[in-house]
């Protein structure tokens, strides 16, 4: 990969995140390449980034490569993603790591990551009134006091059964460290090309995660006679109010994330770690 043109995000609520940022951006002109600094607060701000641009460098955590995510899903920008605490599910370079790893894409052996993508889409009376990209999830949960919401699943055109729950994720397999995860859903292969729903604590036991293949269009329709308001969430960042009759389309993406892999640890490395598979007692 040829480095002309580099974007640096900065997550300013990361601490030293602007220090690391000038850190990275003084190497890179050292060696004569364009640099350009954006910092955000929100993970929300829209940044003009040029299709001139070689290399999006992230410096926060995993919230912060999700939103980079977005922001060149449609541009083919590689990532790169410097972690300011431990490395992350996402984020595999640490602090300490990115000067190497940079070097590693001078040299040409940096080994590039594709992960899936979602699109999202909301019809409401056979209109589209929201639509986004997502990284991670999208979920559809209460909004209000009462949690459990009543959402019909279909999967295609089969209508895959009733979920009584406090929420459905529909997740990717970079996703599948975050809040599937923590509902109970299966870890997947970060590179693989799939989807997993997992109901959020159901009402009927027999409703267990699933793993489909990436090209199943994925439907859920909110129930008329809801006891509460229900929410869209994508990647914990983007944020939809869901009405009864509403119908959430989740499909795969034409885009991918394109990730630039840590040369010191790979994925097995990184979940053993951060799930402290170590066999002993708090493992």
């Amino acid at each position: 990969m040829e480095l002309k043109n580099v974007v640096i995000v900065a997550n300013t609520w990361k601490k030293d995140s602007g220090t690391v940022a000038l850190q990275i951006k003084d190497y890179l002109c050292q060696k004569n390449i364009e640099t350009e600094i954006f910092h955000t607060e929100n993970l929300d701000e829209e940044f003009d980034i040029s299709i001139k641009t070689d290399l999006l460098v992230s410096v926060g955590g995993d919230g912060t490569v999700l939103y980079c995510a977005r922001l060149v899903q449609n541009l083919g920008i590689p990532i790169l993603a410097v972690n300011l605490g431990t490395f992350g599910f996402i984020t595999e370079i640490s602090s300490t790591e990115w000067q190497a790893a940079i070097q590693s894409i001078l040299d040409g052996n940096e080994k590039i990551s594709r992960r899936l993508m979602l699109k999202v889409s909301v019809m409401r009376d056979k209109e589209r009134v929201f639509q986004c990209q997502g990284l991670n999830e999208a979920v559809v949960t209460s909004s209000g006091v009462a949690k459990v919401v009543n959402i019909d699943l279909y999967v295609g055109k089969t209508k895959a059964g009733i979920f009584r729950s406090d929420g459905i994720i529909i997740a990717t397999p970079t996703g599948s460290t975050g809040y599937s995860l923590a509902a109970g859903g299966p870890i997947l292969d970060s590179e693989m090309s799939a989807l997993i729903i997992t109901p959020v604590c159901p009402f009927t036991l027999s409703n267990r995660p699933l793993v489909l293949g990436a090209n199943e269009v994925i439907t859920m329709v909110v129930d008329q006679g809801q006891r509460t308001e229900l929410m869209l969430t994508v990647d914990g960042q983007q944020y939809f109010e869901l009405q009864e009759g509403d119908e959430i389309i989740v499909e795969k993406s034409r885009s991918k994330a394109l990730l630039i892999a840590s040369g010191v640890r790979n994925y097995t490395q990184v979940l053993s770690s951060k799930l402290n598979w170590s066999g002993g007692m708090h493992a």
